[in-house]
């Protein structure tokens, strides 16, 4: 019986994409870049995606993640790389600003509580996460937020859960399950830490080989049948 649920927040709970893409085509125009187009938005998509897998990894720092992802699309795209430091601050002070719900997460987790304990755990930076969380409404429905900034340690490591299982006592690791978007970060995770994984996959892409999945979605609804 499932009693913790570990919600990843970019891409699962909120639309991370949608909020990536309105703050660069908001401030483009602001540093005199010009229109960030689709096509744009998704070469920097790809670059941010590798530079987060570092991260993970253990490769790279989270301020070479985040300031090296721009300076390497930057440069790509014919830009000032030596800006990058500055966009990068101002991209993640626009972050928040555009909070758009994935199926109604927001009503589901509202609807799960006193059922189970509901937990963030986020690779995302504290100061913009705490931000998303109070500005949908989430930071006030959970019963505690994991930020890997604050443990100093990235998902998928093991050390990462460890910290979340010895502050919430948890022995029977059967009883918890995480639920995220991404394989690498919180399947991957979830696998390392011997607990229940729930890959959150609204695009329907292939189910890759190497990854034990224990339950698939996609719909949040879905979560209802797991507890």
């Amino acid at each position: 019986m499932i009693r913790f649920l570990l919600w990843d927040v970019d891409g699962t709970l909120l639309d991370f994409k949608a909020a990536q893409k309105a703050a660069l085509q908001r401030l483009f125009p602001v540093f005199g870049f010009g229109e960030c187009d689709e096509e744009m938005v998704k070469r920097y998509s790809l670059i941010n995606d590798k530079y987060w897998q570092k991260l993970e990894r253990g490769e790279i720092d989270k301020q070479q993640c985040l300031v090296g992802r721009y300076e390497e699309f930057f440069a790509k795209e014919g830009l000032d790389p030596k800006r990058a430091a500055e966009f990068n601050e101002r991209y993640l002070n626009a972050l928040p600003d555009t909070i758009i719900y994935r199926d109604d997460s927001l009503e589901i987790v509202r609807s799960l509580i006193g059922k189970v304990k509901q937990y963030i755990v986020s690779n995302g930076t504290t100061v913009v996460q705490n931000r998303k969380l109070k500005e949908s409404g989430f930071a006030e429905l959970m019963d505690g937020v994991f930020l890997s900034e604050a443990l100093g340690i990235e998902k998928p490591a093991l050390a990462f859960f460890d910290k979340v299982f010895e502050e919430l006592k948890i022995t029977d690791k059967s009883e918890v399950m995480i639920v995220g978007d991404s394989l690498t970060s919180d399947i991957q995770g979830g696998i390392n830490a011997g607990i229940v994984t729930c890959w959150y996959n609204p695009f329907r892409h292939p189910r890759p080989e190497g990854y034990v999945i224990d339950h698939e979605i996609a719909d949040l609804h879905e979560i209802y049948d797991l507890l």
